[in-house]
């Protein structure tokens, strides 16, 4: 493969980092338990459709400007953390979030919503594009000079392993939780502790440094 090296260390290197849980983990586990499977799928694509902005970025030189910037790194990671923030409290005191049998679907635009959130959160986490610039790198030919083609072909395939483990997180935390979600006390709980959670993440994405 032209400009890739050890192209199978990669993908093998790739899966075990998307199969070890992380933030996006989370926000998806998050939206499956309390939204529903559809919302949960909708939100693993909005994460991949995060990381493939990181992977252009970081084809183009782009994510370097945040590397070497402290002040917009930290713009960045301030947006990010107040935008799970403000999800986590919309889920904590919004209602009609609650999923019951009667209420289990919901319009397309609630969907764009989620999968918009799944955006945001991914690329407002500065910590995704410094990961995309230290890793994909270690396995492109230090002697290339045009790397953005490699860098794409590396990102996508991340991206394209990641989603699929994701979709199947998101498949089985909804299967398991779907029953529960009939009685309304228990959504109820469900929905404050995946909004708690959210709140959480953003608390964790505020704390983050640039090691």
């Amino acid at each position: 493969m032209t400009g890739i090296i050890h192209f199978e260390t990669f993908l093998l290197t790739g899966i075990l980092l998307n199969l070890t849980p992380g933030n996006d983990t989370i926000f998806i586990l998050t939206k499956s338990i309390g939204q529903g499977k559809k919302a949960g799928i909708v939100s693993a694509l909005g994460i991949g459709t995060g990381s493939l902005v990181h992977t252009i970025l970081a084809a183009f030189g782009l994510s370097i400007i945040i590397a070497k910037s402290i002040l917009l790194f930290n713009i960045i990671k301030f947006a990010g953390a107040a935008y799970l923030l403000y999800i986590g409290f919309k889920m904590l005191t919004d209602k009609s979030q609650l999923k019951t049998d009667n209420i289990i679907s919901s319009s397309s635009a609630d969907y764009w919503k989620i999968y918009r959130d799944g955006i945001f959160t991914n690329i407002l986490n500065p910590k995704v594009a410094l990961f995309f610039i230290a890793f994909l790198p270690q396995f492109i030919d230090p002697t290339l000079k045009n790397t953005i083609l490699p860098f794409l072909t590396l990102g996508t395939t991340f991206i394209a392993t990641g989603t699929i483990w994701c979709l199947i997180l998101a498949t089985f935390a909804s299967a398991i939780f779907s029953k529960l979600k009939t009685n309304k006390k228990v959504s109820t709980w469900i929905n404050k502790i995946c909004g708690l959670t959210m709140i959480g993440l953003g608390i964790k994405v505020a704390l983050t440094d640039r090691k």
